[in-house]
């Protein structure tokens, strides 16, 4: 896609966005079915079921995916995304790289070893290796775009209001 392409593609939906500001609040949903016959869940994706179940660290063979690995998949993806858009607007020639996330966690807190260690993944890393000619100044622009525009980074790095709520059981 070129710069005009993205341009033209995008240039209604931000007209639609500016006119009525409720339209561009897009709605998000993901759903899990329960297993009952491993610690496990189903989770419907593009292009079908993933299937999650505990870390190795925590017990899991190491068959099933891992939901941290999942949140990390998802931050690159969408920062892949996003700088590619970026890029494109920018008109950088990329012509490839790779996006990577790396992050901890402690066990510890996770099994409920040691109620100080936090529970959740650490220190998370976005690195960038990008194929590219452009000039340092032009990829440090194209950097802080995309980390300002990036969803699940921005969501990371200023977590939304979460709330926890039972909707129901089915009684045998």
């Amino acid at each position: 896609m070129t710069a005009d392409e993205l341009r033209a593609a995008q240039a209604p939906l931000k007209e639609s966005y500016r006119h009525d500001p409720g339209t561009a609040r897009i709605p998000a949903r993901a759903e899990a079915r329960i297993d009952a016959d491993d610690i496990a869940v189903h989770v419907g994706a593009w292009h079908g079921d993933v299937v999650a179940g505990l870390h190795p660290a925590a017990g899991g063979s190491g068959a099933l995916a891992c939901s941290g690995d999942m949140l990390l998949q998802a931050l690159v993806a969408c920062a892949g995304v996003t700088l590619r858009a970026v890029a494109t607007a920018m008109g950088i020639d990329l012509r490839g790289g790779r996006i990577v996330a790396e992050a901890h966690w402690d066990a510890r807190g996770t099994l409920a070893i040691d109620r100080t260690a936090p529970v959740g993944l650490t220190d998370i890393t976005l690195s960038f290796e990008l194929d590219t000619p452009a000039d340092p100044a032009k990829l440090e622009r194209l950097i802080a775009s995309t980390e300002k525009y990036c969803v699940i980074f921005q969501t990371l790095r200023t977590p939304p209001q979460l709330s926890v709520r039972l909707a129901g059981t089915v009684a045998a």
